[in-house]
């Protein structure tokens, strides 16, 4: 469960499971009611579905390369009762549609391509990210964006640099950093990037 119960969350047992992240990348989302958001690599659904907790009417749409995720997105949708979310099999980076979101949103992995990878497949592609994949997610998620929507990623601290350049290539500028501080005096393992399309 997450956010205190609102919302019933299942994770499969084995590979890689939902922490503290996709709660956070949901609560950054300033999204309205009647407006809509992209997800990429949604995983299980944790973040759209504390969105939908949190706003009603919010729409939602998750993209998910695992199948076997896929199937327990939807699952934990229904579970919940949330008309509006809808979770689809694919790859953002080849993901096709026409429609335009207000807002965007991404908990990519973060570990480089030359780090150990894990032995579980399934844990290992949702932690290693492939070479160049931020700037690859950024786009594709940009150009899914209205004028002056919204894109948000929670990230390593390492990646910043390569995550805010992302970004700007993708046309979303007017920044915005928000370090995760564990506890005071401890330096930041996770960050909030958001950026607006079309901002300076």
């Amino acid at each position: 469960m997450l956010l205190g119960g609102r919302v019933l969350h299942a994770q499969r047992s084995h590979g890689h499971r939902s922490g503290i992240e996709p709660v956070l990348l949901a609560a950054s989302v300033a999204a309205r009611p009647g407006e809509s958001v992209l997800e990429a690599g949604t995983g299980g659904g944790a973040a759209l579905l504390c969105l939908a907790a949190r706003i009603a009417g919010v729409r939602g749409l998750g993209v998910e390369l695992d199948p076997e995720l896929v199937a327990l997105a939807q699952d934990n949708v229904a579970r919940n009762g949330f008309g509006g979310i809808e979770i689809v099999q694919g790859d953002i980076a080849t993901f096709s549609s026409i429609a335009l979101f207000d807002h965007a949103m991404a908990n990519p992995p973060w570990y480089e391509p030359r780090a150990t990878a894990s032995p579980d497949s399934a844990r290992a592609r949702a932690r290693q990210a492939s070479e160049g994949l931020l700037a690859v997610w950024a786009s594709a998620l940009g150009k899914r964006l209205r004028h002056r929507g919204t894109l948000t990623f929670i990230i390593h601290a390492g990646t910043l640099a390569e995550c805010l350049a992302a970004f700007s290539a993708a046309g979303c500028g007017s920044h915005a950093v928000m370090p995760l501080w564990p506890r005071a005096g401890r330096q930041a393992k996770l960050v909030l990037v958001q950026a607006v399309r079309g901002g300076k």
